[in-house]
């Protein structure tokens, strides 16, 4: 009879910590995946669209903003350039109706509205502009870039802000990632607590 007994405590313990792990390797996935997928869209962070936030909406057509900068080597940046410094600012036209049509660039200095960079208005048929800006001048903060398209004698203004100097893409990602690493072990602490006081609640034959 104890031999049966000690053997169900046994199969009981293995069953139990069979679910446990099975419980902690759907977290640890989980936990991955939060973190790789922010990881790899911030690296392209960026008014637009939820989809990829450095699209900017110009009417019915779209322009993709990127930011390189020498500290960063080729990755795009876009809402948070985190050195101030030398950058280029690229802007993309996604669509072929705007290489039509007479746009218009300017950077400013926000909230003072600083003017750092213009493009005068005209039609840029190779459908890319890319605008090498300084940034050490006016320092870091709060930036803002303005896009006017004049199209039969309308106009339409469209902007996207960005920082510079503020932020740092790194820091965040490692917030996040300390985040979740302590979420994760709370919830194993609590299922281990809680898979221990329904063992010590079972009756003993």
């Amino acid at each position: 009879m104890k031999e049966n007994f000690e053997l169900t405590t046994v199969d009981q313990q293995y069953s139990l910590c069979t679910q446990i792990s099975r419980k902690i390797q759907i977290l640890l996935s989980v936990l991955f995946l939060c973190v790789i997928l922010p990881s790899t869209a911030f690296a392209h962070r960026g008014s637009a669209t939820e989809i990829d936030k450095c699209r900017i909406l110009v009417g019915d057509e779209v322009i993709h903003f990127t930011a390189y900068t020498p500290m960063t080597g080729g990755t795009g940046l876009c809402r948070v350039i985190p050195h101030v410094g030398p950058a280029d600012l690229v802007f993309d036209y996604e669509g072929q109706r705007l290489r039509k049509t007479t746009v218009e660039f300017e950077i400013t200095k926000e909230p003072e509205g600083t003017r750092i960079f213009y493009q005068q208005p005209e039609k840029i048929k190779k459908g890319t502009v890319d605008a090498k800006v300084d940034f050490t001048p006016y320092g870091k903060g709060n930036y803002l870039a303005h896009i006017t398209v004049e199209h039969k004698g309308e106009k339409m203004d469209s902007h996207l802000p960005f920082s510079v100097g503020l932020e740092s893409a790194e820091e965040e990602i490692s917030f996040m990632v300390i985040f979740l690493l302590i979420v994760l072990v709370v919830v194993v602490l609590a299922m281990i607590v809680m898979s221990r006081s329904k063992k010590n609640k079972e009756p003993l034959d």
